[in-house]
C-alpha cells in the first residue's frame, strides 16, 4: 500500500488543522485562567483594603477577635469558589481535548477500516486467516480504547463528587468556626 502525494498532503493538512484547533483551545483556557486570576487579584486587593480599614477601627481585643471571625467564612468561601473555577476550567479544557482526541481516533479508525477493506478486496487467495486476524486486532484495539475512555470518565465523575464533598465539608467547618468565634 503506497500513499499518493495527495493522500500525504491531505493527512498533513488534517494534522495541521488538529494542531491549530488544540492550540486555540489551550490559548482560550489560558485566557480564561488569566481573567480569573486578574479578577481574584482585584477582589483580594479590595477585600484587603476593606479589612485593613476595619482593623484600624478596632479599639479592643474583643473587636479584633470579632473582626477576624467575620473574615474567616468569606475568605474560605472565596478560596473554595476559586478552587471550583479552576477545577471547572481544567475540566472544560480536558473535555475539549478529549473530544478532539475522540474525533481524531474515529477518523483514524475509519481510515484503517477503509484500508483493511481495500486490502481485503485485493488479498491473495488463502489469506482469509490473516484478514480475520487483522480485523480481530482492530476490534480488540477499539474495545481497549472504549474501556479506557469509560474508566477515565468514571474517574472524572469520582473526582467531581469528591470535590463537591470536600467543598461542602470546608464550608461547613468555616461556618462553624465563624459561629464559634462570634459567640466568644
Amino acid at each position: 500500500m503506497n500513499l499518493t502525494p495527495e493522500q500525504l498532503a491531505a493527512a498533513q493538512k488534517a494534522n495541521l488543522e488538529t494542531l491549530s484547533s488544540l492550540t486555540n483551545q489551550a490559548l482560550q483556557s489560558i485566557e480564561k485562567l488569566v481573567e480569573l486570576n486578574m479578577h481574584i487579584a482585584k477582589q483580594s486587593l479590595s477585600d484587603s483594603m476593606t479589612s485593613a480599614k476595619k482593623a484600624l477601627e478596632v479599639k479592643d481585643i474583643q473587636q479584633l477577635l470579632a473582626h477576624q471571625a467575620e473574615a474567616v467564612q468569606p475568605m474560605a468561601e472565596k478560596i473554595m469558589a476559586y478552587s471550583r473555577h479552576l477545577y471547572d476550567l481544567a475540566h472544560e479544557t480536558q473535555n475539549n481535548f478529549t473530544k478532539s482526541a475522540e474525533k481524531e481516533f474515529q477518523a483514524g479508525q475509519q481510515k484503517i477500516n477503509a484500508l483493511v477493506e481495500e486490502w481485503t478486496k485485493n488479498a491473495p487467495a488463502g489469506s482469509d486467516a490473516a484478514v480475520q486476524a487483522m480485523k480481530q486486532a482492530i476490534a480488540s484495539a477499539n474495545n481497549v480504547y472504549e474501556s479506557s475512555q469509560k474508566a477515565v470518565k468514571h474517574a472524572v465523575n469520582v473526582a467531581q463528587t469528591n470535590l463537591n464533598s470536600a467543598t461542602d465539608t470546608v464550608m461547613k467547618t468555616a461556618e462553624n468556626a465563624s459561629k464559634a468565634a462570634k459567640k466568644k
